[in-house]
């Protein structure tokens, strides 16, 4: 090859190169102006969809379709549902029944208040309140009846509330009663040492330790805590002798932590008769028509939450594209 066709070549080399390399640029500044343009959109997208959905709950509340008051005034029953658990921020609250039972019984279409259980138990603190505020309800309202209607369970502290209705209603197969207090825990001091463990615990009051689970059972300790246990065990006693009066058939095993099926619950006093909530509207409150006053976030708070939640995984979502998409974060 001759010094000049080295030369046309070495400059069609380079013209070459330039090109490639101005193509490069362009398609890299082409791609992050598409993807800049996307990503506008997204969030153009998001935002409408954000203003839309409050402007929509602004209107709706404005117009009187969502919130408020809009339990009937005409004769009704009103339902009260006790379903799950009973404990402090839990599926049923002494806040949240209370709130419900002044609701029913503010109403001036309340003829009769069922209470639909469902529960296995829980706190002794929230079923003892809201038993209580049953009762100073009922005397403030004696003429609105309060009916507690079983479903699959009433056990413990569903019970405990269930005492304070003027009458409870079962299925055969419910299962009531379970009228007793439990604590338990474990004991881990077999499997420290097992494992060559050492437990350090320093206290301030000699008690302060009670009932640890990483050090050995102390009697003390141990009667402290069935003696409380025995005291909260009787205020449940009391609770149900007071509901049930003479209907119930005490016998040792009332108050043992035994239950029985809704049909056995009869005989032995612990229910009054068989019938759904339906049945009892019908035929012993004789209102047929039920409304529902068990206590819950009013419709446009529970849309205002979810899309809450929705915006922050939405917003969540959106960064860690961007981060990805800007090489901040790799994966491997």
């Amino acid at each position: 090859m001759t010094e000049q066709n080295q030369h046309n070549a070495d400059s069609n080399s380079s013209a070459t190169e330039d090109s490639a390399w101005q193509r490069g640029v362009i398609e890299k500044l082409a791609t992050a102006a598409l993807t800049e343009q996307k990503t506008a959109r997204r969030w153009s997208t998001f935002f409408k969809s954000l203003t839309f959905g409050y402007l929509l709950i602004f209107l709706l509340m404005l117009f009187g379709i969502m919130g408020g008051d809009k339990k009937s005034l005409e004769a009704h029953t009103a339902l009260i549902e006790i379903n799950g658990v009973i404990q402090a921020g839990g599926d049923v609250t002494a806040d949240a029944v209370i709130s419900s039972l002044k609701e029913a019984y503010d109403n001036k279409g309340t003829k009769g208040i069922i209470l639909r259980v469902n529960s296995p138990g829980g706190s002794p603190v929230q079923a003892g309140i809201i038993n209580d505020e049953i009762r100073r309800q009922k005397t403030l309202h004696p003429s609105i009846p309060v009916y507690a209607v079983v479903e699959d369970i009433c056990a413990s502290g569903g019970y405990y509330i269930a005492a304070a209705a003027d009458k409870i209603y079962v299925d055969k197969a419910s299962i009531v009663g379970s009228i007793g207090v439990l604590m338990d825990g474990y004991g881990f001091t077999e499997a420290m040492k097992k494992v060559g463990v050492e437990r350090r615990l320093m206290t301030a009051g000699e008690n302060k330790a009670m009932l640890d689970p990483f050090s050995p059972v102390n009697p003390h300790h141990q009667e402290l805590a069935q003696a409380m246990l025995n005291e909260i065990h009787e205020q449940f006693k009391t609770v149900v002798r007071q509901g049930r009066g003479a209907r119930l058939k005490e016998t040792p095993e009332t108050f043992s932590g035994l239950f029985w099926s809704g049909e056995q619950s009869i005989k032995i006093g612990l229910a009054d008769g068989m019938g759904s909530a339906e049945y009892v509207a019908r035929e012993v409150i004789k209102q047929e028509d039920i409304v529902d006053f068990t206590y819950q976030d009013d419709f446009a708070s529970r849309i205002a939450k979810r899309i809450g939640a929705s915006a922050s995984a939405a917003i969540g979502e959106v960064i860690s594209k961007q981060l990805v998409d800007a090489g901040q974060i790799k994966l491997r």
